[in-house]
């Protein structure tokens, strides 16, 4: 991978991508944005599947009531106002007027009801206002109530949460469908409309703009303001060969690529007619089995966790050094709202030495270590020969078995012991929105008694994320989160393995690349 250039790109000049043939060129809309998406678009329903690519679709063609702006504060977006009682438990909103579905149906407080009913079904955030005695009620078509048994202090942040499952709202009628499956219908209350007879699987989605959307009047900013798209039609491409996806790009076919390979950073950095820029910070994770020695010993996790190197393991993955940090001193994203350092003092280095006796009194003896090993995904397989090589630097006996994506999937849902087909360690990673909170970090949100594959159970941890969901306002919630990350350093429910920005490659004559944010598809944002 090292050594492709630009020049070996060019081979690709004759290439011919069906549909991007000059006489379908030629018929495409004057304003077209294509896109070649990070992924495969499979499931359509973003309330059943945290897969970023649906999370994405979900953003083109839903809105939400709530929204975060680039300094992560909520920001009204469906509603027009809202109102708060004294204690806590009574919250009041009222929808913006006009709201409308892309058929013209009018957006009604059923619907929201509905919607957020779905939600709190699926959500962290959403079953933690549940377990508070969250009730709501219509009181007109525009005007809905909040009613909570006890005060919830993170109201906002779960209305205008952007990832994992946002509170997108939908169609009542969508919204009562089981969430024990994917809907298959959209009809979206967003700023494009998705394009099912041009829909094809495997290879692209299309959207068009929503002619009955209503955007808000404030400028773009993050996920909030108004989404009103500069282009009539927007195509994601989906093109698994990276060279194919660049050469597309550097022949101007296609505008934005969203996720680009480390390995072809430098190349395109030096091509005036592209711009390189960072794509949202992302966590790298080390998973634990806790139901299976040696990992459902505490200290053989401390020990494995002492002898990470951050700096090493991003590297690897092939990611320039202004691309990656040295060392994150947070389980919560550096640079984000929940920045802290508390708990990591001594960690910023791996220690060997103690992170072999730590393994000793845990009690290890030697036995395999079962470390699944991804093949189809580069910077993944680069993270797991890391793991195992730092592993081996202690003293670990590692068992690699090598596997697709989709097999590991599969495997890692197993709670069989290693040596019956089970597992001990995997690896992947995380966007800033899905890391940067005790609520949202899928490794540190599951209380004891979860389903989360690697079963992580800490009583202490679950009692101090209840107690920070349970702060009313900002002075409580930072000491209550540095308590949380404390204990998060002693349990070691995962491990970080460093922080990294991923990377867009666009053309140089589209506008509005500046506005793009924390990786979202800020499409709405941009012209040319």
């Amino acid at each position: 991978m090292k050594r492709r250039t630009l020049a070996a790109l060019a081979a690709f000049g004759a290439l011919t991508l069906g549909t991007f043939s000059p006489a379908a060129m030629a018929q495409a809309p004057a304003k077209t944005l294509r896109v070649v998406a990070h992924a495969d678009l499979k499931i359509l329903d973003p309330t059943f599947t945290t897969a970023y690519i649906s999370r994405n679709f979900g953003y083109m063609v839903y809105d939400t009531l709530f929204a975060q702006d680039t300094s992560g504060k909520p920001q009204p977006q469906m509603v027009e106002k809202y109102t708060q009682s004294p204690d806590g438990k009574q919250w009041s909103f009222t929808l913006r007027p006009g709201l409308k579905f892309s058929d013209g149906s009018p957006v009604t407080t059923a619907d929201v009801i509905a919607s957020l009913q779905r939600w709190t079904s699926r959500d962290s955030l959403g079953r933690a206002m549940a377990a508070n005695g969250a009730e709501f009620k219509a009181v007109d078509a525009r005007t809905f109530t909040l009613t909570l048994a006890q005060p919830f202090g993170m109201v906002m942040e779960a209305l205008a949460k952007p990832s994992g499952f946002p509170a997108f709202i939908l169609p009542e009628k969508l919204a009562k469908l089981p969430a024990s499956a994917p809907m298959t219908e959209v009809l979206g209350s967003g700023p494009f409309v998705f394009k099912r007879d041009e829909w094809v699987p495997g290879n692209k989605a299309v959207f068009v703009r929503n002619t009955q959307y209503v955007p808000r009047t404030e400028a773009v900013n993050g996920l909030s303001g108004g989404k009103k798209s500069n282009f009539e039609r927007v195509e994601w491409l989906y093109l698994p060969d990276a060279n194919s996806a660049v050469a597309a790009l550097q022949r101007g076919e296609v505008d934005l690529i969203e996720q680009l390979p480390p390995d072809y950073i430098t190349p395109l950095r030096a091509d005036s007619k592209i711009k390189v820029g960072s794509g949202g910070g992302y966590q790298a994770f080390l998973v634990l089995n806790h139901l299976h020695a040696p990992f459902d010993n505490i200290k053989a996790r401390q020990a494995f966790q002492m002898a990470v190197n951050q700096e090493r393991f991003v590297a690897a993955m092939g990611y320039p050094a202004d691309m990656r940090m040295a060392y994150c001193h947070t389980y919560f994203m550096c640079g984000s709202p929940n920045d802290t350092a508390a708990g990591s003092q001594g960690r910023a280095k791996p220690d060997l030495a103690k992170a072999k006796a730590l393994l000793a009194e845990s009690g290890y003896k030697g036995e395999k270590v079962v470390l699944l090993v991804p093949t189809d995904v580069t910077y993944l397989n680069a993270l797991a020969l890391m793991a195992a090589q730092t592993l081996r630097s202690i003293g670990v006996n590692v068992d690699m078995q090598s596997m697709d994506w989709a097999s590991i999937g599969a495997r890692r849902a197993k709670r069989d012991a290693p040596s019956a087909g089970g597992w001990n360690v995997y690896v992947t990673v995380a966007g800033e929105f899905d890391a940067n909170s005790p609520i949202t970090n899928a490794y540190l949100s599951p209380a004891c008694g979860n389903s989360l594959p690697g079963w992580p159970c800490d009583k202490e941890l679950d009692a101090l994320r209840a107690a920070w969901l349970q702060a009313s306002d900002a002075s409580q919630r930072k000491p209550r989160l540095d308590a949380f990350q404390t204990r998060a350093f002693e349990a070691v429910p995962y491990i970080n393995a460093g922080q990294y920005s991923a990377v867009y490659a666009a053309r140089a004559d589209l506008k509005g690349l500046d506005k793009l944010w924390g990786g979202m598809p800020l499409v709405w944002a941009l012209d040319k």
